[in-house]
């Protein structure tokens, strides 16, 4: 059985995931404890980031670059790092990429550009690369048919087998020792709302990640997505979503799981449900069967987000997301009254 750290102390959080899910959380939880690592998946290889790795050999950036940005203390620089080109040869880039992309030809390792961009963003907290390898994702159906490439996978359709279906590296790639460390010494371990096969999975199949997470002190907390991926999670309701993150892991490794309870408003759903994309359901006599405590609240953020027109690089903007606010009360109601966390349900 895990045990609370000392509520006396700063907790150590280490937050898992890539995008647009980690930004999100970053934004609610840094405000806990100054004592925050993002750590980011590194086999995105679509829009900004895709074009800079295909033409200059570099680690992607565009993942590393939301998190500095979250946890950025320098409101007018951020700005600077997200600034997306909008015309010319560099029509779709964004200057954070490019920034990150000039810093590791520079000093020859990403991390340490990671590092250098930490200050100048001047970062709370830590941003770390899951692995320093140049990797390429790969999903292998149940019939041994693979796909090369996270944006590929990303964007195709299928029908997972939860037995048989995988996903891996190539090549094999090992965890950061940092990173590695930063998971051993944390408290709390938050994985962030993402794809579960393109933002998660890359992360969890990285040699010494999901070992880490089994042995680690740590109380493990998922949070779910609000909606299905169609053609890859349709049908899967939060339970569905936990067992799946955890076969990638290979073990029961969550302790909680936020999910949201309420619906979003008619205007929103309407245009996700011409999309396929259904709100992912939740089956409460199921979840209080689970190993893990199952958290339901109101998580469906009310700011209304517009698809970027200008912005050809990238295909797909949420509309749905969750609220940080919600995030951070949930997350500090684990951390701090685990005795009342009944209320929540």
């Amino acid at each position: 059985m895990k045990h609370l750290p000392n509520p006396t102390h700063h907790k150590k959080i280490v937050v898992i995931g890539g995008g647009t899910g980690s930004f999100t959380v970053l934004q609610g939880l840094k405000s806990l404890t100054p004592d925050i690592t993002a750590l980011v998946t590194m086999a995105d290889d679509g829009g900004s980031t895709g074009v800079l790795r295909d033409e200059l050999g570099v680690l992607p950036p565009g993942d590393i670059r939301q998190c500095l940005v979250a946890l950025s203390r320098s409101e007018k620089i951020r700005d600077v790092f997200n600034y997306r080109f909008e015309s010319g040869t560099l029509k779709g880039h964004s200057f954070g990429n490019l920034f990150l992309t000039a810093l590791e030809k520079l000093n020859g390792n990403f991390a340490e550009a990671v590092k250098t961009a930490s200050e100048i963003l001047n970062v709370q907290g830590r941003v770390m690369p899951i692995t320093l390898d140049n990797v390429r994702l790969v999903y292998e159906d149940a019939t041994g048919r693979q796909t090369r490439g996270e944006h590929k996978i990303d964007t195709m359709r299928f029908t997972p087998d939860s037995g048989q279906a995988r996903i891996y590296l190539e090549p094999s790639a090992s965890i950061n020792p940092e990173a590695l460390q930063a998971i051993k010494d944390a408290n709390y371990i938050v994985i962030a709302p993402g794809d579960i096969y393109t933002s998660i999975g890359p992360l969890l199949v990285v040699d010494g990640v999901t070992e880490s997470l089994q042995s680690c002190k740590a109380k493990i907390i998922y949070i779910c997505n609000l909606v299905v991926k169609p053609g890859q999670t349709t049908g899967m309701d939060v339970s569905a979503h936990a067992a799946e993150i955890e076969r990638l892991a290979g073990a029961p490794i969550l302790d909680y799981v936020l999910y949201n309870n309420t619906k979003p408003v008619t205007t929103l759903l309407e245009k996700y449900v011409k999309k396929e994309e259904y709100p992912v359901d939740f089956n409460k006599k199921q979840l209080r069967r689970a190993t893990y405590h199952a958290i339901g609240w109101s998580f469906i953020s009310k700011e209304d987000v517009k698809s970027l027109a200008h912005d050809p690089l990238v295909h797909h903007r949420s509309l749905i997301r969750h609220d940080t606010t919600a995030i951070k009360r949930a997350v500090k109601r684990i951390m701090y009254s685990p005795i009342m966390l009944t209320k929540l349900k």
